[in-house]
């Protein structure tokens, strides 16, 4: 008899659970029950890598500090007929304002890499919002292009930050394959790097003012146009519409 009676109650305490586990997992208005009423939000993730079936790849570099090589970097970008994304900060335009017309005028994308590269993980969404804006609207009033890509600094971001540049219109963007070419590396292990993570949809990160910049773009765009894969800028690359983007920061259609 008590062991009809424990079992029972055994029962019904698995019951309450799954019934629980259900409740809770329920859409409400895109999110989980789970979400809403515990007071919890999925994390988000920028799109570090597109789901692709072609043999394509974005090229992407960051420009905060210097800008001796800028030139030369858009001489070999057009000498190997591909495309690139340039992501600028506001300090670098309001010093280097020539040059960001020639960046547009060769027809290179241009993103926002904030106006005074914090880590914008640390800082309240009014501030976020002030960065993205200023540097925005300097980036506009010289190209008169709208800005639809935004890199954080340091790669550091969080919901909060993905939620001010979604508001913005911007799509947040990290990297697949890392150069280190900061790091002062030399040319070879800069192409090294790339051709050992090489993959279809990949953003490549460099740096327009780093060390080895020069020979290593060289030696990258040889590497992976032997390979058979087109170099295009991000906007080329991520879906506009109808994408999700997964825990990996992989964007599918």
């Amino acid at each position: 008899m008590h062991f009809c009676v424990l079992k029972s109650k055994t029962i019904k305490f698995v019951l309450c659970i799954a019934l629980v586990v259900l409740l809770l997992s329920l859409s409400i208005d895109g999110s989980t029950s789970a979400q809403v009423y515990l007071g919890y939000a999925p994390r988000r993730v920028p799109i570090y890598g597109v789901d692709t079936a072609e043999k394509q790849v974005a090229i992407s570099f960051d420009a905060a500090w210097g800008a001796d090589k800028t030139e030369k970097i858009l001489d070999i970008l057009d000498e190997f007929d591909v495309g690139a994304t340039f992501f600028l900060v506001g300090i670098w335009i309001d010093e280097y304002p020539d040059l960001v017309k020639e960046i547009d005028a060769r027809g290179y994308e241009i993103g926002t890499h904030s106006n005074s590269h914090p880590d914008m993980s640390k800082i309240d969404k009014d501030t976020m919002k002030k960065e993205l804006q200023t540097s925005i609207s300097k980036l506009e009033n010289i190209t008169g292009k709208k800005v639809k890509l935004f890199r954080p600094p340091f790669g550091a971001y969080n919901n909060a930050l993905i939620d001010v540049a979604d508001n913005l219109g911007l799509k947040t963007i990290q990297w697949s394959i890392d150069t280190l070419d900061w790091k002062g590396i030399s040319a070879k292990e800069i192409c090294s790097r790339v051709e050992s993570k090489l993959h279809s949809g990949a953003i490549i990160l460099m740096h327009n003012n780093s060390d080895n910049i020069l020979d290593g773009l060289r030696l990258v765009l040889t590497t992976i146009q032997n390979k058979g894969y087109r170099v295009t800028s991000i906007g080329d690359l991520v879906y506009e519409t109808n994408y999700t983007i997964d825990q990996n920061g992989i964007q599918h259609q």
